[in-house]
């Protein structure tokens, strides 16, 4: 089981979710989780690529400065 999936990945997946793919057949291609796509979709559904770099590099930042 992958932990990280890259900005890219994140919003292929979103894409072909918006193209009328299923959520299940999704979820079988890429090995994730409903809930992991669930997530992904509330959190960056709608972004541009530029847009959920920046999202997650923020993140990532906040988690460094939270320890």
């Amino acid at each position: 089981m992958k932990k990280r999936y890259s900005e890219e990945q994140i919003h292929k997946v979103l894409k072909e979710s918006e193209s009328g793919v299923s959520t299940p057949e999704i979820c079988r291609k890429y090995g994730i989780s409903g809930n992991t796509f669930y997530r992904w979709r509330s959190k960056y559904g709608g972004m541009e690529l530029s847009e959920l770099k920046r999202m997650k590099s923020l993140e990532e930042e906040n988690g460094k400065l939270k320890k």
